[in-house]
């Protein structure tokens, strides 16, 4: 994941502040490669970012199931990511992740669109967490 010579410099700040908040974080670039998640993040991706490096949009979408707590199933252009990206905007969502190794999580995600001029998108920050006693 050290390849952000080629990166726009929002997204190389937004890499930076992640590296460095307690909150669990991931950044996308512009077209869902998730291109860094910060230390917090690791317990629910399973990984490390030097293990995995970047992932294309569907492959790290493919590590889990996501559904609503109704348990309807979530696809993927229907996350907060894919919204934010798409729509240009704000998205937050109360999901319940399944991931490889079975252990589900019901996550709170937050994700806003990073905007380097206008409407010019470079990627996509998300926040996340642990939705306690469920």
């Amino acid at each position: 994941m050290e390849r952000t010579s080629n990166r726009a410099l929002p997204l190389i700040l937004a890499r930076e502040f992640a590296a460095n908040v307690a909150t669990p974080f991931v950044v996308l670039d512009a077209d869902g490669t998730l291109v860094f998640f910060n230390e917090p993040a690791e317990e629910l991706i399973g990984q490390s970012p030097s293990e995995l490096g970047e992932l294309p949009e569907d492959e790290w979408k493919g590590r889990f199931s996501v559904e609503r707590r109704d348990g309807s199933p979530v696809a993927n252009e229907d996350t907060p990511t894919a919204i934010a990206r798409r729509e240009r905007r704000p998205a937050h969502e109360t999901l319940v992740y399944t991931s490889l190794d079975g252990i589900r999580r019901t996550i709170a995600v937050t994700a806003t669109p990073i905007l380097e001029r206008e409407d010019e998108l470079v990627g996509v920050i998300a926040l996340f967490w642990e939705v306690a006693g469920e």
